[in-house]
């Protein structure tokens, strides 16, 4: 396990911003070419304590708290999503480790996930049952004092380079959780190539074939796997919500770069009516976002079950208004943005993955509905 040093880290937006700006977003187009991060941003996120920030000081981790982790995974999404994607399904794993992993297994992994030596990956989607929970085909057999893992992900966020996989799978008490060491035998990484966005996520099917762990592998009761996987998708979905608002924030800063400098008919684009439309409502959409975003984050900070419910009302309005916001920036930008030329159709590939990842738009819908039907469509406040 890597050793800890005292490091105290910078959470301001500026300090944030600048690192995004500086050394992330100038690299996003690239990696969104070549399918792939460049292992060093590795290194240049740990040493932001970025990999660790999921975690408070006293769990052992950086100690973000909940409204600066939102922050930051809103400025690595401005710059590139697929760094924040990665980052949102390390956090899951890290999250789920920290809360019901058994003490071996956090000796063995927490230090390195927190310093992000060590990669962690989330596998729930399978084939045949997408994210349906009920309809969880792997299993995980018990023999002696080892579990056998079969079964099939797929669309696993960072499966091509992580190194310990959060795995559910169906066992003779219901679904259970399991990290498992990547570098297992019985494992198989089928890389995914041409995706629509988050190009540089490194996406993977993963295949687990007599995959035999030890028992400390299991995290939390067997059979409480549903359980567990909701706590894990609350911490996927805010860090996805977050990273909405980022790149609704980019999309934001393009077309007003774009509409104070072309001029169209005889005068900037920026005093057309209609694109002022365009703009007043990103702007508008990506306050909202925000605030729904920090209210969620301040629920969580207070340690309140209201977040799970606001943290769905934040990525369904956040995925959709990113969408929408993308799709006006490209339209803004006319032929260009349909070209690599400006970062904007990247935007709108990469927004619209976020529609689905982490619980569809219409999952989320269900959600709040159910919600407020149940409970009178109560008013929920930050103290």
């Amino acid at each position: 396990m890597a050793v800890r040093t005292e490091v105290r880290h910078d959470w301001s937006r500026t300090a944030i911003s600048a690192f995004v700006d500086e050394v992330v977003a100038p690299r996003a187009a690239e990696f969104d070419r070549a399918g792939r991060i460049d292992p060093g941003m590795v290194t240049e996120f740990a040493e932001r304590g970025l990999w660790g920030a999921v975690l408070s000081e006293a769990d052992g981790g950086t100690g973000a708290g909940m409204i600066a982790l939102a922050r930051a995974h809103e400025e690595v999404g401005r710059g590139c999503s697929s760094m924040r994607s990665l980052l949102t399904v390390h956090s899951m794993a890290l999250y789920a480790l920290d809360r019901w992993g058994t003490e071996t297994a956090k000796r063995r992994w927490k230090g390195d996930m927190v310093t992000g030596a060590v990669l962690g990956a989330f596998c729930l989607t399978e084939p045949e049952a997408g994210s349906d929970f009920a309809a969880l085909s792997a299993t995980a057999e018990r023999d002696g004092d080892e579990w056998v893992i079969d079964g099939h992900k797929l669309w696993v966020t960072g499966g091509q380079l992580a190194d310990v996989l959060l795995v559910f799978a169906r066992t003779e008490r219901g679904p259970a959780a399991f990290l498992v060491d990547a570098a297992s035998p019985g494992i198989r990484r089928i890389p995914v190539a041409h995706i629509t966005g988050t190009r540089g996520s490194q996406v993977a099917e993963i295949v687990f074939e007599n995959c035999r762990v030890g028992a400390d592998a299991i995290i939390g009761p067997e059979g409480m796997g549903l359980a567990i996987a909701t706590g894990v998708l609350d911490i996927g979905r805010f860090s996805v919500a977050a990273g909405c608002v980022g790149i609704m924030q980019a999309c934001l800063q393009a077309c007003v770069s774009y509409a104070n400098t072309r001029h169209q008919g005889g005068s900037l684009l920026r005093e057309h009516q209609l694109v002022q439309q365009m703009i007043s409502t990103i702007a508008t959409n990506t306050r909202a976002a925000r605030l729904l975003v920090r209210q969620a984050a301040q629920l969580k900070d207070a340690g309140s079950p209201d977040t799970i419910m606001a943290t769905c009302i934040a990525k369904q309005f956040a995925a959709t208004s990113a969408v929408a916001a993308a799709n006006d920036a490209v339209q803004l930008h006319g032929a260009r943005g349909c070209s690599d030329e400006y970062p904007v159709g990247r935007y709108l590939r990469d927004a619209k993955v976020m529609e689905i990842i982490e619980g569809s738009t219409q999952m989320q819908h269900v959600l709040i509905a159910t919600d407020a039907c149940r409970n009178q469509a109560r008013v929920v406040e930050v103290d």
